[in-house]
């Protein structure tokens, strides 16, 4: 696998339910190294720039209300084949359908609020690092 740099976010439902530490811990028992780290709000300008794709679709307007609502944890993660490994410690999207030992699995409550975001490829990690590490 190749040295690859992800993008991470812990949810404003991951900070105020206090999984912060059981998440960073999970990345870093996978091998994983934390090379940027920041916890703070996310803008509606970044918001919008994240989640263009979404637009006009309708749940749009309450996911941009959800992720702008409380501070996140933005990190950059990098290791061997980051983005793949980093996915499979999240597990799937919606956490009702998230197996037991991954993030969401564990965590996730609601599909609307599933605790974590992470890049699904290289492409995307180097977007939404510009994004959020502007």
């Amino acid at each position: 696998m190749a040295m690859e740099k992800t993008y991470i976010m812990i949810k404003p439902d991951g900070v105020a339910n206090a999984h912060i530490g059981e998440i960073i811990n999970r990345f870093e028992r996978a091998g994983l190294t934390i090379e940027r780290m920041e916890l703070g709000n996310v803008t509606p300008e970044q918001a919008a720039a994240n989640y263009q794709e979404h637009e006009g679709k309708p749940f749009y307007d309450g996911l941009i209300t959800y992720i702008t609502s409380g501070p996140v944890v933005k990190m950059i993660i990098s290791g061997d084949g980051a983005v793949l490994k980093c996915r499979s410690l999240m597990g799937a999207t919606n956490p009702a359908e998230a197996a037991p030992g991954t993030i969401r699995g564990d965590f996730g409550l609601i599909m609307d609020e599933n605790v974590i975001h992470g890049s699904d490829s290289v492409a995307s990690a180097e977007r939404e690092m510009a994004i959020f590490f502007a």
